[in-house]
């Protein structure tokens, strides 16, 4: 009997044509009773229909988690069989059966159950009969793929080394070094170099090798493995009209004695002191982590001087403290991209309404969170968030896509190939966006979900990671910082899309203060016969933060809210927040409540945080791109565990974190959260833990003590088997005890993991307020091939029309040199021009110029 599914590629692509050339017309005696025609009929006795399934021509029976899998222009027979209530075979020659497909675009079916291939995708058939006005159903799926989109199967052959995704592929010294597997899908030719991770040093090449389409041929590398380190077996392929891929495989020959008793076999520090980062044999690794964080990672929040000084008051208090957030909005940016910090001197300030930083370089301050420094208390019974500190979304340039052509490009690597990177620079912020199509839903099982009332099956998605590009080679790009999912051709590919985000906040905070909630103690509620405060109708959040860059909140303490005391949103990265706490939260425990720390951007570093009465202490949203890390906390008095919640958020990191953590398929919980997280770390862990393996990803759980809990999944409804995470020294911590701190010190050295240690924040003179004076500003400012610009003193933000049909940006320059200037040159039209200008004598005092352009 064959396989239903066959893992590798290559049996993939024999068995569909097998299966194809058994299915022909005239081979119906190969499978069981074939469906009569389709009228209806009598049953045996008082039996009725009680069940149907569907066979394949060489009658396997098909279950409803089944899937076919054909290339594009295949054909494949389906037959429906029944079973009577007596347990009897049903004649099925007298039924009234229909077929029916859920995307006819991608699979057909006849009346007679023969599918039909019609383009890459998963499909879902249906087959239903109607016996004596009973009608019972039964499903398989088909999963079509392209021969055109793949271009090429490639497998790594090796009788020793593991080939599973997340798991070390090691090779002992003195073994052969891998052969290459491949089965062209078109004619082209393929040139193979086998490379040394460790020294970048080219071992051995092999001449390029035609390539005949559905031709199995191996490419194999002389001699043996004759030194540790870390290897790459990389592959360029060339097809017609200058069509170019690329591909590489990894492998590792392990010193065992370089890994200390109470290191990790995968993550350990090397002979030079800096970390090892083991690959699987597609070369996905632990990520790096240490770009989370304010300016990317290891750079000290900045003490912000004082403007204006706010003083308690009498009632509603939301108007004088917006005001003074506006008034130091309108002032100019300095050099360094702050206006200022609006100082709330110690007491209280009741706020009725909401409060909202909307300009760059403006910082919320208070003189403590203690109890006698400067509480701002949410009156009132609507629901809301207190601070806002929201931008706009970016501005994608759509225009300037360019596929990735890499087949596949593992998570944590930070280059990949596109087909043409001459419209890109270093410099240029772009989108890294990872497509995941409908083959890929169903290879995680997404589609498939145990459906309750309210469940809603996932539909093909993208991940968008936000980058900087830091250099280019031919049309290898390398970025800022690791890509935390694989991106892979067979399950959509990627693209990368130049954006400019000129109306993106930065350089903005909220520090040193205490926020509580009014709320209603008369409204409470039991939770396993303890009662508890459950007022629902008050303040949802503290500190939203939402399309910012580089921002941060330290140094506070939040009361009975009902949701976040920070949430890092959508838009957000480069974002810090620590040394806070959120404690006695207030409302039901249940639904979307007491999430006190919560991220939905990426790139957020979450430090030295602690957490009470929570549901999901330290949580991350759905499809959120990572990296992200929660470092040094702890949540007590839990009522739910930390998490990834739901959909496939990638590439976070608990280190060092006290408290219950679940990375798991949540399956239909909520509307159907399925694979909540994917290429997570948990390390030197404390508490209960949960770690499943999603199918194409990874979990790591290493070094954490505490009990191994047992999954949501599988259970009595949906028995279908999860595969475990990596779990490795259960019980006993491991060294180094940060995952964070040892990446950041190995990219940034010692001093950037000094820089974000706790400090006092403000104080003495820049709690005096000090308003901007004696500027060194400019008479003029020039454009290229225009001329001198309209300007006014004291103006510093312009928009500069542009004649019909520019493309290019115009060269800005300072009418007088008077003082010092530093040019940064928007990269399109579309973006910013900033010039900041520093006082030749006084190089305290700067300030910028924002240039935009509008083409008309």
């Amino acid at each position: 009997m064959l396989p239903i599914r066959m893992r590798s590629t290559v049996q993939r692509w024999l068995t569909a044509s097998l299966l194809v050339a058994l299915t022909v017309p005239g081979s119906m005696s190969l499978a069981a009773p074939a469906a009569g025609p389709n009228t209806a009929g009598d049953t045996v006795g008082s039996a009725v229909i009680e069940s149907v399934y569907i066979q394949d021509a060489y009658g396997q029976t098909l279950g409803n988690y089944d899937t076919v899998t054909l290339k594009t222009g295949d054909e494949f027979r389906l037959q429906l069989g029944g079973k009577l209530s007596s347990g009897e075979p049903a004649d099925m020659s007298k039924a009234q059966i229909v077929w029916h497909s859920a995307k006819t675009e991608t699979a057909n079916v006849d009346a007679d159950g023969i599918v039909s291939a019609i383009q890459a995708g998963a499909a879902k058939i249906t087959g239903r009969a109607t016996l004596n006005n009973v009608t019972k159903e039964s499903s398989v799926w088909v999963d079509v793929y392209d021969p055109s989109i793949l271009l090429v199967d490639v497998e790594m052959i090796h009788p020793n080394i593991i080939k599973e995704i997340g798991k070390p592929a090691l090779v002992r010294l003195g073994g052969q070094y891998p052969a290459v597997g491949l089965v062209p899908h078109t004619a082209g030719k393929v040139s193979a170099s086998l490379v040394s991770s460790t020294s970048g040093k080219v071992l051995k090449e092999l001449p390029a090798e035609p390539l005949e389409p559905d031709v199995e041929q191996q490419l194999v590398f002389p001699g043996i493995v004759e030194q540790y380190g870390q290897y790459e077996i990389r592959l360029k392929f060339e097809f017609a009209e200058g069509k170019q891929a690329y591909d590489t495989l990894f492998f590792t020959a392990q010193n065992e004695q370089d890994v200390g008793p109470d290191e990790s076999a995968i993550a350990y520090v090397g002979a030079d002191g800096k970390m090892i980062h083991v690959p699987d044999y597609r070369g996905n690794r632990i990520i790096d982590f240490s770009n989370a964080g304010y300016m990317g990672g290891g750079v000290e929040i900045p003490d912000v001087q004082a403007r204006i000084v706010v003083e308690p008051g009498e009632g509603d208090d939301t108007a004088r403290v917006q005001a003074a957030i506006d008034k130091v909005s309108s002032m100019p940016q300095a050099a360094d991209g702050f206006r200022g910090a609006v100082l709330l001197k110690k007491g209280t300030y009741e706020i009725e309404g909401s409060l909202r930083i909307r300009a760059s370089g403006v910082v919320l301050r208070g003189e403590g969170q203690a109890e006698d420094g400067t509480i701002l208390y949410a009156t009132g019974t609507t629901k809301r968030d207190i601070l806002q500190i929201t931008g706009k979304p970016v501005q994608l340039l759509t225009e300037t896509s360019e596929a990735v052509s890499d087949l596949f490009v593992p998570s944590g690597a930070r280059s990949f190939h596109v087909d043409d990177a001459s419209g890109f620079k270093v410099g240029d912020k772009i989108m890294v966006r990872r497509h995941g199509n409908s083959r890929w839903i169903h290879e995680v099982k997404m589609d498939t979900i145990f459906e309750r009332s309210g469940t809603v099956q996932w539909t093909p998605f993208h991940l968008d990671f936000d980058r900087v590009i830091t250099d280019i080679e031919d049309d290898r790009i390398t970025i800022d910082a690791p890509l935390p999912n694989s991106i892979e051709r067979r399950w959509g590919g990627g693209e990368v899309i130049k954006y400019e985000d000129p109306d993106r906040l930065e350089q903005a905070g909220v520090e040193n203060l205490r926020v509580d909630s009014a709320f209603d103690p008369s409204v409470t509620a039991e939770h396993n016969g303890k009662t508890y405060f459950s007022d629902e109708n008050h303040a949802v959040s503290f500190a939203i933060f939402s399309h910012v860059k580089n921002a941060w909140m330290r140094e506070v303490t939040g009361l009975h809210l009902n949701h976040a005391l920070a949430h890092v949103s959508r838009g957000a990265k480069w974002v810090t927040v620590q040394d806070t706490n959120s404690l006695d939260m207030v409302s039901v425990i249940t639904g979307g409540t007491r999430y006190p720390y919560k991220i939905s951007g990426e790139l957020t570093l979450m430090q030295r945080n602690h957490a009470e009465t929570a549901r999901h202490a330290f949580v991350v949203d759905s499809r959120v791109q990572g990296p992200n890390v929660f470092l040094d906390s702890d949540s007590v008095e839990e009522y739910a565990s930390s998490e990834p919640h739901h959909r496939w958020s990638v590439g976070g990191l608990y280190d060092n974190v006290k408290a219950d953590i679940a990375i798991q398929d949540r399956g239909q919980l909520g509307s159907g959260h399925g694979w909540s997280g994917a290429n997570y770390v948990t390390w030197n862990t404390e508490g209960g833990l949960i770690a499943q393996q999603p199918p194409t990803a990874q979990n790591y759980a290493i070094g954490h003590v505490g009990s191994k809990d047992k999954p949501y999944l599988p259970n009595s409804n949906d028995r279908r088997p999860r595969s475990d995470g990596y779990w490795e020294h259960q019980g006993t911590h491991v060294s180094p005890r940060s995952l964070y701190l040892t990446q950041l010190q190995d990219r940034l050295g010692a001093e950037a993991v000094r820089n974000i240690a706790r400090s006092p924040v403000g104080g003495g003179r820049l709690n005096t307020p000090v308003l901007p004076a004696d500027l060194p500003e400019l008479k003029g400012i020039k454009l290229e091939g225009l001329g001198k610009q309209e300007f006014k003193p004291g103006v510093y933000d312009y928009v500069v029309a542009l004649p019909p049909g520019t493309t290019t940006v115009p060269v800005i320059r300072p009418h007088d040199m008077r003082h010092h200037a530093e040019l940064l040159q928007a990269s399109s039209i579309h973006g910013t021009t900033i010039l900041n200008i520093t006082d030749k004598k006084d190089p305290t005092k700067s300030v910028r110029y924002n240039i935009r352009f509008a083409v008309q």
